[in-house]
């Protein structure tokens, strides 16, 4: 036929984007005249030069009037499938008039043809968005009416109130001869819901007056039938009939006017099946087209992937590269710089601890000497003269306590019992000492008594184990304490223990004084381990473990 010999003639020259345009543009129009061959032949060539040139605008205009040719077909099912296949290429486009037009059309299958009302208005809601961003009066206006027709359509008044209120307020500014019927005929249905006769009857009778003096004879048969269900609700059943009777008679206009339309195509079915396999074919060309360009794109992404991939793991290893070896320089220099600092600190007691036994032994030997022979000298003096002076008395008395006090510093800057008898004894000696009502500190040692280390080796414990004594007693707010000995491995192990409130984190170093870090300082100059446990508001624990160094 002729319709089949031209869909199968092929465009040998591909048109410019401009002239496809034109050629879409034709075919509308051919549609609005009723002229469906032509309308489908040029739109099936502007579809197949637009999808050569990519451009998804031209596609989906292309797809919207072939699937507008087949709405008017009454071809519903192949409709909707252009619709959504136009679509598809629509959302690839920023052409929001264009998309409108799709969801719109949409809306109308799905609530007229379909009756899928639930879709039809998901349809319909998303084109009142985009004609709200693009601010299309008109379209609004008609996306709420039908919103409110879809609604009442299927009993759900409520939820086509707030549509209905919105196209009764703006009918008057944005509304037109072709859907005032259709708003009177809403509201009619809207206050029979309401039982509110009165209004319901008046807005029928608009609508059915305003449909008989225009064109919309589709409008106005719905007004008939919605005002005959009114009155038959009502009881009167006589004018009932009438308005059935009217809607028949113009329903059969119209299914006469169908009838003819369909007797115009019906020798196109076969044609259109044709019609569909060529679009399809086209599509499936484009289709494979892509796929090839899309797999391509992958497999080039995936390569240009891979070498970014490379290029980044190289630098990153590089960049890890530097870092570790500034790390470990950095490392080395803090070793460095600690080991410095540990021997700072090791010097600094060392000479503290060195001028503190040259000092008590200069007090002892010398000054404390000094005085008992002053004080020998003077009490020789007294017992061979009876009368003596007060200020012989009074200086007695300064000698002997200068005496005395300089006994006991020389006896605190060097313990004699740690210096006669060792560390053991010296250590027991100060627990006594320092215990008193509100603390009491016990010394354990399961190492006898008597036992002596190096000389040296005892001065540096005995001092790190009275400024931790100190520590305590100053800090802790212990009310026991404990030290405790035993040899283990050729190791010397000293726990020392309290009950106080502990502390948090290193705060304990901050302290004044010797200090932890001297403390670590000097166990690790001795090759010893220093370890601190402590438990908030329970207590702190304390091991000195060292390599022992005997005599």
């Amino acid at each position: 036929m002729l319709f089949f010999s031209k869909i199968s003639f092929a465009q040998k020259k591909t048109l410019t984007d401009k002239e496809i345009t034109l050629l879409i543009n034709a075919a509308s129009t051919e549609r609005n005249n009723s002229e469906y061959e032509k309308s489908l032949l040029k739109s099936r060539v502007a579809l197949e030069n637009a999808i050569n040139n990519k451009n998804y605008d031209l596609i989906a205009h292309s797809y919207l009037v072939i699937a507008a040719n087949f709405d008017e077909l009454t071809e519903p099912t192949k409709a909707l499938f252009y619709y959504n296949l136009g679509l598809s290429y629509a959302k690839k486009t920023n052409n929001n008039i264009l998309k409108n037009q799709f969801y719109n059309n949409l809306g109308n299958i799905y609530c007229f043809d379909k009756k899928q009302y639930d879709k039809g208005i998901y349809y319909y809601k998303k084109s009142l968005s985009i004609s709200k961003k693009i601010n299309d009066t008109e379209q609004i206006l008609l996306t709420n009416l039908n919103i409110t027709w879809a609604y009442f359509d299927i009993n759900k008044f409520q939820e086509g109130f707030p549509y209905l209120k919105y196209i009764n307020q703006y009918q008057p500014i944005h509304g037109n001869e072709t859907t005032i019927v259709a708003v009177y005929m809403l509201n009619g249905m809207y206050y029979n819901y309401k039982n509110d006769n009165e209004k319901a009857s008046k807005y029928f009778n608009l609508a059915i007056k305003y449909g008989n003096s225009g064109n919309e004879k589709s409008d106005l048969s719905y007004s008939y039938l919605e005002y005959s269900n009114f009155l038959n609700k009502n009881g009167r059943y006589k004018e009932a009939y009438q308005n059935l009777h009217l809607y028949n008679k113009i329903t059969d206009e119209l299914n006469i006017e169908e009838k003819l339309k369909k007797a115009n195509i019906i020798g196109m079915n076969i044609e259109l099946d044709q019609y569909k396999r060529e679009i399809d074919k086209i599509e499936t060309k484009y289709k494979i087209k892509q796929n090839k360009l899309i797999e391509e794109q992958s497999r080039n992404k995936k390569i240009v992937i891979f070498i970014f991939l490379l290029f980044i793991s190289a630098v990153v290893f590089f960049y890890y590269f530097v870092q570790n070896l500034r790390l470990k320089e950095k490392n080395k220099l803090n070793d460095l710089q600690s080991k410095i600092q540990e021997n700072i600190i090791n010097a600094s007691i060392d000479g503290q601890e060195l001028e503190r036994k040259k000092i008590a032994s200069f007090l002892h030997d010398n000054i404390s000497s000094l005085l008992s022979s002053a004080g020998i000298h003077l009490k020789v003096f007294t017992s061979t003269n009876i009368a003596q002076p007060e200020e012989i008395l009074k200086t007695k008395i300064i000698l002997e306590e200068a005496h005395n006090q300089i006994r006991s510093l020389s006896h605190e800057l060097m313990p004699s019992l740690l210096v006669r008898f060792g560390l053991l004894y010296g250590l027991d000696d100060l627990c006594e000492k320092n215990s008193n009502s509100n603390i009491k500190i016990e010394f354990n040692s399961l190492v006898p008594i008597k036992r002596r280390y190096n000389e040296e080796f005892e001065m540096k414990l005995y001092f790190i184990i009275t400024e931790l004594l100190n520590n305590i007693i100053k800090h802790s707010q212990a009310t026991n304490a404990k030290i405790a000995l035993e040899e283990m491995n050729d190791n010397l192990l000293i726990v020392v223990t309290d009950n106080g409130n502990g502390f948090i984190d290193n705060e304990f170093e901050l302290k004044d004084g010797f200090g932890i870090n001297q403390i670590r300082a000097r166990m690790n100059n001795m090759k010893g381990e220093f370890v601190i446990n402590s438990i908030l508001n329970t207590g702190t624990t304390i091991t000195l473990k060292t390599p022992i160094l005997n005599p």
